[in-house]
């Protein structure tokens, strides 16, 4: 059998790509179709395959603006010759799903989430662009909208990350999506046996997670901040931030392993599809203090700041409900005083959850069903 994975594209290793590595394990076969592939950047599990890129690995600085060419990949992808593969697994948050199969092949796609940047999340994202940028996003809209429905059309079946992004994709492709929650390594984390006196911020930073909230928040309360990663905000973040706050950029996984390990609890105030981030910091003992939506709700076991935790139950984070540093402000106060009841081992049980061997049985399983059919 043949097999074909597509993914929008390979800028680094992040969420999608960490999912696409997971898939690739169980189907050491596959060969790779993309728009952008950056070998420097990748994990050698990637680099095993077969890679063929669409012309927009080609077009000028498109390592760097890769995305201003968005509007050329429904074409891009129609170029791509699958008709040899009998099995196509598309990985979609960015233009994958819309590639041709011949009429016997399956086509399953897992869907991050539908492009955000084009759909529910787009006013987050033009808040903080730059108005040559605001313009050609609402230009491109209307077109890449009518194009991600038609697309979705010629999928056999949708996979999803979340309950949250699985109503997503009902709501605007009017399709269902089997939910499988997406691997995260748990191994490589671990309890520490003693707490820092600080927290923790760590992921992209871009409009759409908020860590503009976090950086208000921490200002206000003079508490040790963290902050790991880089991002459009970076520069506008470093210009509001107070002393008590740390830039750390990107860092090595194991300065990240027993940074996460030590910290009290983890920000997360952004509405994620899922969010991996929440899921390795449970890993590493760590509680969570995340905003009430998308898929924290998920990953998390925690209580609304303005209840008080059962005593009889246990606890991996607290929740916030607006996603204002105000609201956040409030939760922080919330957890400290109530720090000492959040245990490092529940933490780490619930995390297991979300491992590589359930998400590898789960996938595998589905594919076996689809194709038996």
């Amino acid at each position: 059998m043949k097999i074909a994975l597509v993914h929008y594209w390979f800028y680094g290793m992040r969420g999608g790509e960490k999912v696409v590595k997971e898939i690739l394990r169980l189907y050491p076969e596959a060969d790779i179709f993309t728009h952008l592939f950056i070998p420097e950047n990748l994990d050698e599990e990637i680099l095993k395959h077969q890679v063929s890129t669409t012309f927009i690995n080609s077009m000028p600085l498109s390592k760097k603006l890769y995305q201003a060419y968005l509007p050329l990949m429904p074409w891009a992808l129609k170029r791509l010759d699958l008709n040899a593969y009998d099995l196509i697994i598309s990985s979609e948050s960015g233009p994958a799903k819309g590639v041709k199969k011949n009429t016997k092949a399956k086509h399953i796609c897992y869907c991050h989430s539908p492009m955000r940047y084009i759909w529910d999340q787009q006013s987050i994202y033009l808040e903080h662009s730059g108005v040559f940028k605001q313009a050609y996003l609402k230009s491109i809209t209307p077109f890449m909208r009518r194009w991600d429905i038609k697309s979705s059309t010629g999928v056999d079946h949708f996979i999803t990350n979340s309950s949250f992004v699985s109503k997503r994709i009902e709501s605007i492709y009017n399709r269902n999506a089997s939910v499988i929650h997406p691997p995260v390594d748990l191994d490589q984390f671990y309890i520490s046996k003693s707490k820092g006196d600080y927290f923790i911020l760590a992921g992209q930073l871009v409009s759409y997670k908020r860590p503009d909230i976090a950086i208000q928040a921490f200002n206000e309360l003079k508490l040790p901040l963290k902050v790991i990663g880089t991002g459009d905000m970076i520069k506008y973040l470093k210009a509001i931030a107070k002393e008590n706050i740390e830039f750390l950029g990107f860092i090595s996984d194991q300065e990240y392993q027993s940074i996460l390990s030590k910290a009290r609890a983890l920000i997360f105030p952004g509405v994620e599809d899922f969010g991996i981030v929440p899921v390795e910091a449970q890993a590493a003992g760590t509680p969570v203090i995340a905003l009430s939506e998308g898929g924290a709700l998920e990953t998390v076991v925690g209580f609304n700041k303005d209840e008080k935790p059962e005593l009889d139950k246990n606890y991996s984070g607290i929740f916030f409900e607006k996603p204002t540093a105000g609201d956040l402000i409030d939760a922080i106060r919330i957890f400290i005083d109530y720090e000492d009841s959040f245990s490092p081992r529940f933490c780490l049980e619930n995390a297991k959850k979300f491992s590589k061997d359930k998400f590898h049985t789960e996938f595998s399983n589905f594919v076996d069903r689809i194709l038996e059919k």
